[in-house]
């Protein structure tokens, strides 16, 4: 029996599943689109809604077909049609785009959004479409299919695509070779139990638009209130990780295999394995970072206030600093992504090949929750009082900023960290309830203008 019937609070035939549930997926294709027209973009999204799933039908015991995600950037919304008035009730963080806030998101230097590829900083992306598929063959035919589809509607141009697939299709593993998608916050009233020591169900208006909040209240939505209702914002990111330059930094801080292993967990928190360093300061536990009972099953505020298991500048207690961190139920997002690429073999030299993760992240708020973590918890050098000190994973690090391992008696401190992952691309997207799609492709005149050409 599927838990999703006891969403009795959440209309989940109307919230597309893509935030609330994983689809048993081995492989995606990302699509960004333009429209060239808006009749063109109506007509495309009207062929594609009943492909589209949601939390019901894709959380069902069923095996279910409809895998298709679509989300729209505040441009796409207006090349659609939308009317002007609704468009600027839209909060200014998405109208404007992530390529514009630069600055505040930290994506500065090499990552900057002129060296982006895929038209990802265009005003003339308008949409994506993931297409999700159980193996490398389904996505190609999902592909062939889609682009069958669209010379047929006209108009609706692919800006670009990136295909997507599990590296290690027996466990989520990301190409660093870290074992990935071991904390995700617990929405309130899906009947999901939180795991021992994350927080308690996080209310759905942290990631749903109207519905109450931690706040203890409903947010101003966009209007009308159909168009946005049962919707979320989502920011995508497009990390390349440098594989080589990754294990030769590795090779350079450690004489043995054991040294070395020991140093890739400081910089993540955890080990490879998944075995959170708090729990395992010393030596690594494979059986502990599978079993998701006890994994997360710690603080750091209590069991390591000073970092001697997990130093205060790893990636994952940046992200999620648990107890030592306030309004942590207000910061929480829900990611979903895959990684790209070819896995580079273990005794192999960089081969400039790009392969990285490609990662959606979905909450009610862009500024309060996204935003927030990537100029806090990410980017900010006096992080916790470390004083020059960025995310070693995820910051934008240009060679200047270090990295503290403390330790009795001696702390050590790595001067100067590389960039391990560079910023490929980004952007803001809007992910609209069913209703809403069907509106948008309709041309409901509570929505939308009369039709016109847009660039």
């Amino acid at each position: 029996m599927s838990w999703l019937p006891r969403v009795a609070m959440l209309e989940v035939d109307d919230i597309q599943h893509f935030l609330l549930t994983r689809t048993p997926a081995l492989a995606a294709r990302y699509e960004f689109l333009t429209f060239r027209k808006s009749v063109a973009g109506r007509a495309w999204l009207a062929g594609l809604i009943d492909k589209v799933g949601t939390g019901k039908s894709v959380g069902s015991a069923s095996p279910d077909s409809r895998w298709v995600t679509l989300a729209f950037t505040w441009n796409g919304l207006r090349a659609l049609g939308v009317d002007e008035v609704p468009l600027e009730t839209f909060p200014e963080e998405f109208r404007q785009g992530m390529a514009a806030r630069a600055e505040i998101v930290g994506t500065t230097g090499a990552n900057h959004p002129d060296h982006w590829v895929g038209e990802l900083a265009s005003p003339a992306l308008h949409a994506v479409a993931v297409l999700f598929a159980r193996d490398v063959a389904e996505r190609e035919r999902c592909k062939k299919e889609h682009d069958r589809y669209l010379s047929r509607i006209g108009d609706v141009d692919v800006l670009s695509g990136l295909d997507l697939e599990a590296i290690h299709p027996g466990e989520p593993r990301e190409h660093f070779g870290y074992r990935d998608r071991l904390t995700h916050p617990v929405i309130e009233g899906t009947g999901e139990e939180a795991p021992l020591g994350s927080l308690p169900p996080i209310k759905a208006g942290e990631f749903f638009l109207g519905y109450l909040d931690e706040g203890g209240s409903r947010p101003v939505m966009p209007q009308p209130e159909i168009l946005s209702r049962n919707g979320s914002y989502l920011a995508y990111l497009r990390f390349q990780e440098h594989v080589g330059a990754f294990r030769d930094f590795l090779r350079q801080q450690g004489q043995t295999r054991d040294e070395q292993e020991l140093v890739a967990a400081k910089l993540m928190g955890r080990w490879r394995s998944g075995a959170p360093l708090v729990l395992a300061p010393q030596k690594d536990d494979p059986a502990l970072g599978v079993d998701l009972r006890r994994t997360n099953n710690f603080d750091y505020g209590k069991m390591d206030p000073y970092g001697y298991g997990c130093p205060v500048g790893a990636h994952i207690r940046r992200m999620n600093p648990r107890d030592t961190a306030d309004n942590m139920q207000r910061r929480q997002m829900i990611r979903r992504g895959g990684t790209y690429g070819s896995l580079l073999a273990e005794d192999a030299p960089e081969d400039g090949a790009e392969r990285g993760i490609a990662a959606f992240i979905g909450c009610a708020s862009l500024i309060r929750q996204f935003e927030f973590a990537m100029n806090v918890w990410v980017n900010d050098p006096r992080f916790k009082d470390l004083g020059n000190e960025r995310d070693p994973f995820v910051g934008t690090q240009d060679g200047t900023f270090d990295m503290t391992i403390p330790k009795r008696p001696v702390r050590k401190k790595i001067k100067g960290l590389p960039a391990f992952t560079t910023i490929r691309g980004g952007a803001y997207f809007f992910l609209p309830g069913i209703r809403a799609l069907r509106l948008l492709a309709a041309g409901d005149p509570a929505l939308v203008q009369k039709p016109r050409k847009v660039s």
